[in-house]
């Protein structure tokens, strides 16, 4: 079984050395991947008394919230239609998106019709979290969801702090956001 690098002491001081040449306690693991929903990066922190590397994505409630609400809306669509395979999308060797599932209008008006009812009903509704993974390939895999309007570098900075540091105190409210088209005009 090969070695966890991101537990190595060797590596760890190396990418220690990398972050402080940089100024930040985090390192971006693709620039590309960083908008105003999440972020994915890298920093040290402390794993059963011992310094590790986490990669962490860090998203808004928001964001997680819309993503749950479609993977339920999709598994209730499976559920009524039996033969529906599901919508998939896979990015060809020019880097465009091509659609590889299919796209039925009764499916797809059964799933806003879904998304809609689990809205009203509650059933989508999340609270913050944070959730480790000890089976990653370096370090150690990290997934957080925090009640923010967006991801910034105060909040990214703010959320290592506060993580390393124990003090990181989630929000157990479990919260359900408006659907971005359904402002009303009122």
């Amino acid at each position: 079984m090969p070695t966890n690098l991101g537990f190595d002491p060797a590596e760890i001081a190396r990418f220690q050395a990398e972050l402080a040449e940089s100024g930040l306690p985090y390192k971006f693991t693709e620039e590309e991947e960083v908008s105003s929903d999440m972020a994915e990066f890298m920093f040290i922190g402390q794993y059963d008394g011992k310094p590790v590397v986490f990669d962490c994505l860090l998203g808004t409630l928001r964001m997680a919230y819309e993503s749950n609400l479609m993977e339920l809306a999709e598994a209730k669509a499976k559920e009524k239609f039996p033969d529906y395979q599901g919508f998939e999308i896979d990015i060809d060797e020019q880097g465009n998106a091509r659609q590889i599932g299919e796209e039925i209008e009764e499916v797809e008006d059964y799933k806003a019709y879904a998304m809609y009812e689990l809205e009203e009903s509650g059933e989508a509704k999340l609270a913050e979290s944070v959730e480790i993974d000890s089976e990653f390939e370096y370090g150690l895999g990290l997934e957080a969801y925090l009640n923010e309007p967006e991801i910034t570098e105060w909040v990214i900075l703010d959320f290592i702090e506060k993580f390393n540091a124990g003090t990181l105190q989630l929000d157990p409210t479990r919260y359900s956001f408006e659907s971005e088209d359904d402002d009303d005009d009122d």
